[in-house]
């Protein structure tokens, strides 16, 4: 039974497209996107997360021996939060176009953040299983993620539960930032599954900048300072294209969406926030390789999806 199968990182394919989505509305008072368009995104990315939500509800009702096992897997427990997450930002997609909407959303996403954070940090805690080889990029998802949580919580009027999410995401990002590194500097590669992940380094940083300001109401130091982290980290990681291009076709794939969102999102903000010119082509030539990608990963997983080599038993 395929449904058996259905894995937890499905949800990083609506987490990507909202992440475009909200790019793509940022795109269209400044560089002439259609409105249509951005309109049609929104509905497109809801429709998806949607059908993946009931798929993955139908599996836990039917196996859910098989969703435990995923929550007690080493790896796929970090991709859980990523739920939490598409709930945010789409509370973020929703704040021009529905205020009810989107603090509906946005509550939901950080109740669920608050609890998927303390629960995987507690499995980490606890662990009888996680060796080095587990640790990954992905590893960001879980607790980092609640430095999403401003970008829509301040707009709501929850300062001081936005500065609670944001402490607890930015001190984690730079202690498992450090271990992170010293695993890929000093352990064996990441597996072929996990290489993709190497993108999640630099959209933490970029989501920090974004509530940075949202949080203090303008670009200073420590902005500056995460944004250009942020964009360091990308480049760094393009330099690794070889490896990107090597490796066969998986789920994770999807881990290239969001966080080259993510920092196109910074940018067109440092932009509006500091009129430095190059930050508008900057902005211009990430939404551009985003949607190439974006395309690009629509067309493969509907072909691997065709062909029955997704939601097969993986190799652990």
């Amino acid at each position: 039974m395929r449904l058996r199968h259905f894995p937890i990182s499905f949800f990083a394919i609506p987490l990507g497209l909202a992440g475009f989505t909200l790019a793509m509305q940022k795109a269209v008072p400044l560089v002439g996107v259609s409105a249509g368009l951005a309109t049609g995104l929104v509905w497109f990315t809801t429709g998806i997360g949607v059908l993946i939500a009931l798929v993955y509800a139908l599996k836990l009702i039917r196996f859910t021996d098989a969703v435990a096992a995923e929550f007690r897997h080493p790896v796929r427990v970090n991709f859980f939060p990523i739920i939490a997450k598409i709930l945010l930002v789409l509370s973020v997609v929703f704040l021009e176009r529905s205020l009810a909407v989107s603090r509906t959303l946005w509550i939901a996403g950080a109740c669920a953040q608050l609890l998927f954070a303390l629960v995987v940090v507690s499995y980490w805690f606890n662990h009888t299983k996680i060796e080095i080889k587990h640790l990954s990029p992905a590893w960001f998802i879980p607790i980092v993620g609640c430095v999403i949580v401003p970008i829509a919580g301040v707009r709501h009027g929850f300062v001081e539960i936005s500065w609670f999410f944001f402490s607890v995401g930015l001190v984690f990002w730079l202690a498992l930032l450090i271990i992170i590194l010293y695993r890929m500097i000093f352990h064996p590669p990441l597996s072929q599954k996990l290489v993709p992940t190497m993108f999640i380094l630099f959209a933490p940083p970029a989501i920090g900048c974004i509530s940075w300001i949202k949080l203090t109401g303008g670009v200073d130091a420590p902005a500056r300072i995460l944004f250009y982290f942020s964009l360091f980290m990308f480049v760094l990681v393009l330099m690794q294209v070889r490896t990107f291009l090597r490796i066969r076709f998986f789920l994770s794939w999807w881990a290239y969406t969001f966080p080259l969102a993510a920092l196109s999102l910074a940018t067109v903000l440092m932009y509006h926030e500091t009129g430095f010119p190059l930050l508008r082509g900057l902005f211009i030539g990430q939404l551009v390789l985003l949607a190439a990608i974006i395309l690009v990963l629509l067309v493969r997983t509907a072909i691997e999806i065709i062909q029955r080599r997704i939601c097969v038993l993986e190799e652990e």
